[in-house]
């Protein structure tokens, strides 16, 4: 199976900066032989008596076992562990997949002292395998033995599966006079096309915040963020983000509803998630640019938001970037096909702050130069302006190159 190891480093990649503890996560990473040989593919997280937690989870309508077991647990609000495993996604396992998903509560809650249901899990990988649940439970005491706080940078790597990089972000915030920690990891490289979120994401932070308040904001950042991100338009079976509030600032009590006291609390929390859904997209398989599609003048931002989604999502659109080629009338294919409105003789099209069309038609005197110039670059603008509204809304996708099939042909064996 490939794995980020075996594939180049994406010439898109932004280097995994350095992530401080935060209080009250505890860390480990350890080797199950889960699919791959001589590499991490388990990681722990360890979370003190009354941390709450927040979930966003795929739409996918054939969700992995682990999938189902967190939306369950999220339901309590608390949560004292986190068991991640690489290479077996834990999808179409049937009655196999919630036996491990049950297996693996109870032998993190015996290490932990706590629940089975505050014991969240996630798995990444191939689908409709059987994961073998005696060596996932067999390692895990002796990652527990060795929990540290500061294993952050090694979690980012445990996870990847087809990542050519690490993917982690961090960002402060204040509460009250207190300052607090916002830090998170992800994984994720293809089938990308979040509705909800990534493959896997997971923050902590050292804040106290009510279970509802922290699911509100949540959802919103990852509406703003991943929702806004895709690779290959495929929904993955196993998309979940997890953010766990340990409670270990001091600062002042926050009401449940959050409130402006949570403001810069949210700031930090979206700015996190946006950082880690933009390496996503750098890290598209086979990717070699990273696309951004600024799309104004919609009837709503729902609206703006579904066409420019089906143009990051479409595959002639993806390989003229990728070939360098200013073909504009792929764009104009993408936004009519959306089933959003528009109109024809109001539709304009741009790419690199160069306008090629203009109400139905190519701008008179335009030079395609300075447009392919932009195209040679490694990141390639695109604007579309509908010219019937006030909706507006930014995506982003990456290139669709050769190697995002070479990658995915070969992804078995």
């Amino acid at each position: 199976m490939a794995s980020g190891k075996d594939l180049p480093v994406s010439p898109l990649m932004l280097p995994l900066p350095e992530m401080p503890p935060v209080p009250g996560v505890r860390i480990g990473t350890g080797q199950a032989g889960i699919r791959y040989t001589a590499r991490e593919d388990v990681t722990m997280m360890v979370f003190p008596a009354g941390t709450t937690v927040a979930g966003v989870f795929t739409k996918n309508k054939c969700p992995g076992a682990p999938v189902d077991w967190c939306r369950a647990a999220l339901k309590g609000g608390k949560a004292r562990a986190l068991v991640v495993t690489a290479g077996n996604s834990n999808v179409f396992t049937g009655k196999a997949g919630r036996e491990t998903c049950k297996q693996t509560a109870q032998a993190m809650a015996g290490l932990a002292g706590c629940k089975p249901n505050e014991v969240f899990l996630a798995s990444t990988g191939v689908i409709g395998e059987k994961l073998p649940t005696a060596k996932l439970t067999a390692a895990l005491p002796g990652v527990h033995a060795a929990l540290r706080d500061d294993l952050w940078q090694h979690a980012a790597r445990a996870i990847m599966t087809t990542d050519t990089f690490p993917k982690g972000s961090t960002r402060t915030a204040r509460i009250g006079e207190a300052t607090v920690t916002v830090s998170g990891i992800a994984k994720g490289s293809g089938m990308i096309a979040p509705d909800m979120a990534t493959m896997l994401c997971f923050l902590a932070t050292d804040a106290k915040v009510p279970a509802g308040a922290l699911q509100a904001i949540l959802r919103k950042g990852s509406d703003r963020s991943f929702n806004c991100v895709t690779v290959d338009s495929d929904t993955s079976t196993s998309d979940t983000v997890l953010l766990f509030a340990t409670g270990s600032a001091k600062h002042p009590r926050v009401p449940a509803e959050g409130g402006a006291m949570l403001k810069d609390f949210a700031r930090a929390v979206d700015e996190v998630l946006m950082e880690l859904a933009l390496m996503v997209a750098r890290d598209g398989e086979g990717a070699q640019k990273l696309i951004r599609i600024d799309v104004t003048g919609a009837v709503s931002a729902k609206s703006a938001h579904r066409i420019g989604m089906s143009i990051a999502n479409s595959p002639l659109v993806k390989t003229a970037i990728a070939g360098e080629d200013a073909n504009w009338g792929r764009i104009v294919m993408a936004v009519g096909k959306s089933g959003e409105p528009a109109d024809r003789d109001r539709l304009s099209v741009g790419v690199g702050g160069t306008w090629m069309a203009r109400e139905g038609e190519i701008v008179p005197g335009y030079d395609e130069a300075p447009v392919v110039a932009h195209m040679k670059g490694r990141e390639v603008v695109i604007s579309v302006d509908l010219g019937l509204g006030r909706g507006k809304a930014t995506v982003w996708t990456c290139d669709l190159t050769h190697g995002y099939i070479d990658i995915n042909g070969a992804y078995r064996s």
